[in-house]
């Protein structure tokens, strides 16, 4: 296993991975595939350095997952807060490459004197990606109810919050 910083070499990869989610989930509120010009977009926020990462497992077998940070919201204000997110291949969970991942990233952004917060929003249930975000220090501070729509019902989402 190595954990590196993506580039756009693996972008169809982590489309792959994340399209996956947007079909079969309700760990995300996409709920139509997105294109390879769209995950660009989103790729392109992304810095070596900086409180926006994006950090790849690979393995032999190829890129098995990816753990991100990105801006909390767009207003000025929330500049030093990010939100993060874990998405590992399906044939990857329970590897312990979720853990790595977060690992990493979390102390790349305790470095960063830009960042005070990071925030995690889960979709529940998903008890996987709860006891991941209280595994790294997080604390529970909201639950918005029914706030997502996906799959003919409703979904609550439990925010999570971590000093750096």
């Amino acid at each position: 296993m190595k954990i590196r910083h993506g580039s756009e070499e693996d972008l169809p990869r982590l489309l792959e991975i994340y399209n996956h989610y947007v079909e079969h989930s309700h760990v995300t509120f996409d709920i139509e595939r997105l294109t390879l010009a769209q995950r660009r977009e989103w790729f392109e926020a992304f810095t070596e350095k900086g409180p926006h990462r994006l950090f790849i497992v690979e393995t032999d077998a190829g890129v098995a997952g990816y753990a991100s940070s990105r801006a909390f919201r767009a207003k000025p204000a929330y500049e030093r807060s990010v939100e993060t997110s874990v998405y590992l291949a399906p044939e990857s969970g329970s590897s312990g490459f979720g853990s790595a991942l977060y690992a990493c990233l979390l102390e790349t952004l305790e470095g960063e004197e830009r960042v005070h917060r990071a925030y995690g929003g889960i979709a529940i249930p998903n008890e996987a990606s709860l006891a991941l975000h209280r595994r790294f220090g997080f604390k529970r501070v909201a639950t918005f109810s029914e706030v997502g729509f996906k799959f003919g019902r409703y979904w609550d989402v439990a925010w999570f919050e971590r000093a750096l």
